[in-house]
């Protein structure tokens, strides 16, 4: 099989979507050798890391305004691709290549405050989907499958979940100097809907019982309003991924508030590394921690969160043997595996959306 991959998220320098196509690619390329896997975009991005022989970076990339129209097309025929997976929201406009698409989630539709630059994306996504440019649809959790079958009126069939997992380099780490002060930890992506607001609100009514500080890491999205620092606060920005699991091990709990997610990753690598986590209420996120979290919806109940995991050692042991073992259950591995088998039926004749 020859499959062609959006490679564009890559262009990113942090965050899920870099994630997803950064491990998918690289696991689609190890477990299946026999296969080609190249990444493609018209902008400029880098292979990642330790990248299996099969997986490659296409034809040179011409930026081309009219990319998803014609230059994506010229790239598939150059490749000899027999499949394209639009990794985000896009696939080729025209052409007789089938073609998957992920969306991972809602987002742009539910809310135009949590995403003031996704006027692209709301106004083409409904109409490749209309134009049945996609043989599937392909989504990340249970959660965000139901949601997208009735957004779009479409059969069940036509939409697939298939879940994410943990980088390996998010692992447990042992014989860590205890920090000079106690803290709680964001990581994730700055942006309206992660309701850090929420978070910094509830640390800060709960500071003065716990005395723990907050780390806040990630890169800052430009439509994201930055909150005033405040002793105790600090924001590290971007943090080198081989860094996070030494502060994920250290933090006394990780704390995701988040309004809205088709996945929740931040939640399953912190889990992996050991980290009792606390995050919203939100379906998907839900069924990401399968019980192996503190689920909080208001500043109350997240300072109560807070409280009750910053006094309680061993409410943080149980929560860390919890998600351990809930992040076993996730698999870059199996992901490959049952996305190459959506290809495969894709190829063999999968019903048109």
């Amino acid at each position: 099989m020859i499959a062609a991959l959006d490679a564009t998220p890559l262009i990113l320098t942090s965050g899920g979507l870099a994630r997803y196509v950064a491990e998918l690619s690289t696991a689609l390329a190890r477990e299946f050798p026999q296969d080609t896997y190249t990444l493609l975009s018209d902008q400029d991005f880098k292979l990642p890391p330790n990248s299996p022989r099969n997986l490659t970076a296409g034809p040179e990339r011409v930026h081309d305004k009219r990319w998803w129209l014609r230059g994506v097309r010229r790239a598939m025929a150059a490749t000899g691709a027999e499949i394209f997976h639009g990794t985000n929201f896009e696939v080729p406009y025209l052409g007789n290549t089938p073609a998957i698409l992920t969306i991972h989630d809602l987002s742009p539709w539910k809310d135009r405050t949590w995403h003031t630059g996704a006027d692209r994306v709301r106004r083409r996504t409904p109409w490749l989907i209309r134009l049945r440019r996609a043989q599937m649809i392909l989504t990340v959790s249970e959660a965000m499958r139901r949601e997208i079958v009735a957004h779009f009126q479409l059969p069940e069939t036509l939409v697939r979940a298939i879940p994410l997992a943990a980088s390996e380099l998010f692992r447990p780490t042992a014989h860590l100097t205890p920090p000079a002060r106690p803290y709680f930890l964001f990581i994730g992506t700055l942006e309206p809907r992660k309701n850090l607001n929420a978070l910094i609100e509830a640390w800060r009514e709960t500071r003065g019982e716990t005395g723990a500080d907050l780390l806040i890491a990630g890169r800052t999205r430009a439509d994201f309003t930055p909150i005033a620092a405040s002793p105790g606060m600090e924001y590290l920005g971007e943090v080198p991924d081989a860094e996070l699991p030494r502060l994920l091990a250290s933090a006394l709990a990780f704390v995701y508030p988040t309004l809205y997610e088709g996945f929740g990753l931040p939640v399953l690598e912190a889990m992996q590394c050991g980290c009792p986590v606390i995050t919203s209420r939100d379906p998907a996120v839900r069924e990401v921690a399968d019980g192996a979290a503190i689920h909080a919806a208001t500043v109350q109940e997240l300072a109560a969160a807070l409280r009750g995991v910053a006094a309680n050692p061993d409410l943080r042991r149980d929560l860390c043997e919890k998600g351990l073992a809930r992040a076993r259950e996730f698999s870059w591995t199996s992901t490959a595996r049952q996305t190459r088998a959506l290809y495969r039926e894709v190829l063999n004749g999968a019903p048109v959306a």
